[in-house]
């Protein structure tokens, strides 16, 4: 099923794309790979989101540059939930058309789409964290650290590429039940954050 949704091999896809962004961003979608362009889009919003969140530690620059970062974080995050949501949707869809009907009633607790959101944010790790490991300015106790953690992070990106193969499998045997479920961020809604429409309501 995988490989009709594109989805295999994907620490390979994003390992790919993920070193091309960082000599290249301009073009996010030029690098030519077989990958779902759900999933593509879902890499691409998750690197954003990585180097917004590093720009939001900084402490050397003025607060208004921090805003703006966090309100750059808030709109890739709600992309980023969007896409896991549409990834489900492409997915279910596919599973409509392979599986007569689904008799099973075991739901699994996270989606195919959260767990390729995952390994897309584990791929950012395992990328930052070996190129820690190539610092000229560490010694040698932190250099053996982060090739340490790097071992860890590629162990568990292949366990959750792993999860994802099993899952997918076990619903089209018709053994699990896959359902959607919205997330409905509220706090990205301005007719739901109750911070944002009192405000609205006090100017008028």
């Amino acid at each position: 099923m995988l490989k009709q949704l594109q989805l295999e091999n994907l620490e390979e896809q994003f390992d790919r794309l993920i070193t091309y962004w960082h000599t290249d961003p301009t073009n996010h979608d030029a690098l030519e790979v077989i990958l779902n362009p759900i999933a593509l889009e879902l890499a691409w919003r998750n690197y954003q989101l990585w180097h917004e969140e590093d720009k939001a530690r900084r402490t050397d620059v003025d607060d208004s540059l921090i805003a703006t970062v966090k309100r750059n974080i808030d709109r890739f995050n709600q992309q980023r939930n969007d896409l896991i949501e549409k990834l489900d949707e492409t997915i279910l869809e596919e599973l409509a058309a392979r599986v007569e009907e689904q008799t099973g009633q075991i739901i699994n607790s996270e989606t195919p789409g959260s767990i390729v959101d995952r390994i897309s944010i584990m791929s950012l790790k395992v990328y930052h964290m070996a190129e820690d490991s190539r610092r000229d300015d560490i010694d040698d106790e932190h250099r053996q650290k982060s090739l340490h953690r790097l071992a860890v992070l590629k162990l568990q990106r292949f366990d959750l590429y792993g999860a994802l193969v099993q899952l997918t499998g076990e619903y089209l045997a018709g053994t699990k039940l896959m359902k959607l479920y919205k997330q409905f961020k509220m706090y990205n809604d301005p007719a739901l954050n109750p911070e944002v429409y009192r405000a609205q309501s006090v100017k008028k």
